[in-house]
């Protein structure tokens, strides 16, 4: 075997040790262009040898290969894997429970500190402490007065103070509360005048003209539908523009039932009824 290819074999059996150890530490599939874009700055490989490297582990059934349309995929056969024993699985549930708790308290945090960052109302300020009236309004005021040395965070402190400042106020809740009883007692006038009225529709006459307007609007489609495509048929070869074909006496379209006139009648309302 000449030198160039004992180091191209060299050189595929380390890619194939550096693939092999990658897809069984992170357990997860992953193509060849991903395992190249992954690996190509820290090992310098290159994606010919990646591809050829994952193929021949392939064949040799050291990984699994699965081929979804053009792309393949690569990950480690999971019956080469060490299995847990059920003390280890019992100690990574105890991981994930203690994770998920930091995780839950480390939202909290970050809910708390970001109602922290809304600032009070505008209010009249205390009188400022002896030897500070040079420091006020400045960041160092606060560290002027004895015992502060950093202004405090009363939205920090108070998280359900935001929701206090964006609640109504008791006047606000009054005058809404009135406003909802005139509003209720309009609708049961309205609903006592619909309950005293003497020409009821039954639910039979309901049905029935429910099934009308269907069948009416199903006719209009199919109707509009065979207009259309006669008209664009005729349009095809007409030498002028549509809107002056419309408005053309030689078209003959008849006139539109709800007024207007001649085909721009026609051509403004086709395709406007609701159903």
């Amino acid at each position: 075997m000449s030198r160039g290819r004992e180091g191209s074999a060299a050189g595929g059996g380390a890619a194939a040790a550096i693939l092999l150890r990658y897809l069984r530490e992170q357990n997860r599939p992953y193509s060849a262009q991903d395992a190249f874009g992954n690996l190509q700055r820290e090992h310098g490989l290159g994606k010919a040898a990646v591809v050829k490297a994952l193929e021949q582990l392939a064949q040799q059934g050291r990984v699994r290969e699965k081929a979804y349309g053009k792309q393949k995929i690569y990950f480690a056969d999971q019956e080469q894997l060490p299995a847990a024993s059920e003390s280890e699985l019992r100690g990574l549930d105890g991981e994930i429970a203690a994770l998920s708790t930091k995780v839950q308290a480390l939202q909290q945090s970050c809910r708390q500190m970001e109602a922290g960052e809304h600032t009070l109302p505008a209010r009249r300020a205390p009188p400022a402490a002896p030897g500070t009236a040079a420091l006020a309004g400045t960041p160092r005021a606060w560290a002027a007065v004895p015992g502060l040395s950093v202004p405090p965070v009363i939205g920090a402190c108070f998280p359900e103070l935001k929701d206090l400042n964006s609640s109504m106020t008791t006047p606000e809740m009054a005058g809404e509360i009135e406003e909802l009883r005139k509003d209720c007692a309009s609708y049961a006038e309205k609903l006592e005048r619909i309950k005293s009225a003497a020409n009821h529709v039954t639910p039979e006459e309901k049905e029935k003209v429910c099934s009308e307007q269907k069948l009416y609007c199903k006719e209009w489609r199919r109707r509009k539908r065979m207009a259309t495509e006669l008209l664009e048929a005729i349009l095809e070869g007409y030498p002028k523009s549509k809107k002056q074909f419309f408005v053309s006496t030689e078209a003959g379209l008849a006139l539109w039932p709800q007024g207007g006139s001649g085909g721009s009648a026609y051509a403004a309302r086709l395709g406007q009824l609701p159903c």
